[in-house]
């Protein structure tokens, strides 16, 4: 096993260990009536987990090296699950183990993207320009869309649906670790750099000036914060809103397992397209992965309205696409222009943004009495349509662009 693939190996089990609850959520509400604003809650825990852990995590890979805080973030995402299958049934568990899931993603997604771009430099196959942030993102997708539909299929036509899922992420995670803590870490960690309470996904106080003055890049400002909240606000709409907005025939839990497996598991497929679209600009992959997100909305408009199942598949694939398409372009503008110790830091804040997409279920229950799903959906449909033509003028108007350097 290639050193970068030890690496990717950690992403993919805690992208599993993440996303293998959204098609449980039927089981729970089947056997423990689990309501809506409780799935609601469960996904702002992830959320209020992850955030803050994917900007203190940079501070502690700088520190300590990537190497252990992705080991760790792998023993976070084997607590969540062993939380959830204990006591999956209860509301404080069901809390705790999504809050533990999403402290594991956030410590293991900037670091283990940071890393895999470290272990990529060597002269393998596919190494590269972009090859770190290429193979990160295939680790992701492969272990979000992997989670979920094998724990659908378990739930559904297999005994114990509230543990089997969570039994069979222990055990993956139990055979990947070792391959993972053998793997070399190239960063030297720096005992300096002082504690992580001290500033968020910063590095040390030298590097802060050279972070800051990336994020601040008007590719950053006008092309990927935009559209950053696209990345999993589209498949969250997917897989967490839709499966209980459109009623699924025959066997629901494996359905909701399939939509959410199909979303990411498109999101993978397109990213070797994805790749060669960036050969020509991340700003043009990034177009495309809003067009998809506009395809994908409108039908996710009509499935509602129509209350028609089978308008799933192609919403799901056209939402999935978007995940992929803009995942690639973001990972891979942020890798471009970022310093190599401040990779972690960048890519951190580049997932914050992304992760705001999971305030979706949030936002179309708070506004379900106000503006119905379907027209929420026209509305966002509309907005990035919108955000195709604002962001390359934006980019062209402002400071430094080559039309105005010349």
């Amino acid at each position: 096993m290639r050193s970068w693939m030890r690496a990717a190996s950690a992403m993919f089990v805690v992208g599993w260990g993440a996303n293998q609850f959204s098609p449980l959520l039927l089981v729970y509400r089947a056997d423990s009536g689990v309501t809506a604003s409780v799935v609601t809650t469960a996904f702002a825990a992830y959320a209020a987990g992850l955030i803050p852990a994917l900007l203190l995590a940079a501070r502690f890979a700088q520190r300590f090296g990537r190497r252990q805080v992705v080991c760790a973030a792998l023993v976070l995402s084997a607590v969540a699950s062993a939380v959830l299958l204990v006591g999956g049934d209860h509301f404080w568990a069901l809390m705790l183990g999504r809050l533990v899931a999403g402290v594991a993603s956030g410590a293991a997604f900037g670091p283990g993207t940071a890393w895999i771009k470290d272990l990529s430099a060597d002269a393998g196959p596919g190494a590269g320009p972009g090859a770190g942030a290429r193979r990160a993102a295939v680790a992701l997708s492969a272990g979000f869309g992997g989670g979920p539909l094998v724990a659908g299929i378990l739930a559904q036509w297999l005994a114990a649906p509230e543990a089997l899922p969570y039994l069979v992420h222990l055990c993956l995670t139990a055979a990947v670790t070792p391959f993972v803590w053998k793997a070399p870490d190239p960063a030297v960690p720096d005992p300096a750099v002082p504690g992580p309470a001290a500033t968020v996904a910063g590095g040390s106080r030298q590097s802060r000036p050279r972070l800051r003055t990336a994020l601040l890049q008007r590719e950053f400002r006008w092309e990927v914060a935009p559209s950053a909240p696209l990345v999993f606000g589209a498949p969250t709409t997917s897989f967490a809103v839709l499966p209980a907005l459109v009623p699924l025939h025959g066997p629901e839990i494996a359905a909701g397992g399939g939509i959410a497996g199909l979303t990411l598991l498109t999101g993978l497929l397109v990213q070797p397209p994805a790749r060669r679209l960036s050969r020509r600009g991340s700003h043009v992959t990034r177009h495309w992965g809003l067009v998809a997100a506009v395809l994908g909305f409108l039908l996710a408009a009509a499935a509602v309205r129509l209350a028609e199942p089978a308008l799933l598949i192609p919403a799901a694939m056209a939402l999935g696409a978007c995940y992929g398409l803009l995942l690639v372009a973001g990972l891979s503008q942020v890798e471009a222009w970022a310093a190599p110790r401040d990779l972690a830091g960048a890519a951190a804040v580049f997932y914050c943004l992304a992760y705001l997409g999971f305030v979706t279920p949030l936002v179309v229950t708070a506004l379900r009495g106000v503006l119905p799903p379907a027209p929420l959906f026209v509305c966002a449909a509309a907005t990035a349509a919108i955000l195709i033509p604002a962001t390359a003028l934006l980019r062209r108007a402002s400071p430094g662009h080559p039309s105005h350097t010349g």
